[in-house]
Parts: structure tokens; sequence; C-alpha cells
């Protein structure tokens, strides 16, 4: 039954992906609004729309919240892999999101001081690099 799910999930979200679906689900709307006269506008011919836009976000919120976990789950566990084959890496990340918001602000705040101090490397390689061509 999983597997069945799964690759249902994965092959009805890629199906409402596509153009052929939105040129499908535009047709739809662009016909219900010209029988809009023909039904003189009733509460029938709104709850046809309402009607089927409801059942169809709804179900399709469930196939798509199938493929973005499972897209999820497959991306971490690469990035785990990628992890705990570079010999350097601090291997006790790889169960990042079992901590605490605590934690994970800490950590944040680490990176970013890395990334501002590469930053700032780079300027100072760039500005020598300049001056040098400039001689």
């Amino acid at each position: 039954m999983n597997d069945f799910f799964r690759r249902f999930a994965r092959g009805a979200a890629h199906a409402m992906g596509s153009p052929w679906a939105f040129l499908i689900a535009a047709g739809t709307v662009v016909t219900w609004s010209l029988l809009g006269p023909l039904f003189d506008y009733s509460d029938r011919w709104q709850l046809f729309i309402n009607t089927g836009t409801t059942v169809v976000t709804f179900l399709m919120v469930f196939l798509i919240q199938n493929t973005q976990n499972r897209d999820a789950r497959v991306t971490q566990l690469k990035l785990d892999e990628l992890i705990r084959a570079v010999i350097t890496a601090r291997t006790n990340l790889v169960a990042m999101e079992e901590m605490s918001d605590e934690e994970l602000e800490h950590l944040e705040a680490e990176f970013h001081r890395l990334h501002t101090e590469a930053n700032h490397v780079r300027r100072k390689r760039g500005d020598k690099r300049r001056a040098s061509k400039q001689q």
C-alpha cells in the first residue's frame, strides 16, 4: 500500500505541476465563467466551481505533502552522507534536526560569523589584486 501511494503521489504531483494541468485548470475556469450567463450566475453555478476546487485542493494537499516529506527526507540523508564522508566535517551535525532552537541559533550565528569573515578575506584579496594590477 505504501509503495503504491508513494508512486501515485509522485506521479500525481508531477502531473499536476505540468503546463498541461495548468491549461486544463485554466480551461475549466474559462468554460465555467462562460457558462455563467447560461445559468444566470446562480448559486448552483457558483457551487459547481467552489465544490470542484475545494475537493481538488483538499486531495492535492495530501499528495504534495507526501512528496515533499519524502524529498526532504532524501535530501537530509544525502546531506548526512556528505557530512559523514568529509573527514574534517563535524559529524555531530548529522543529527542537526534533533537540536534545540537555541542550539540551532548558536550554530547559525557561528556560520554567519564564518561567512562574514570569508567575505572580509575575499575583499582583502580583491583589493590586493587590484592594487597589483594598477602598478
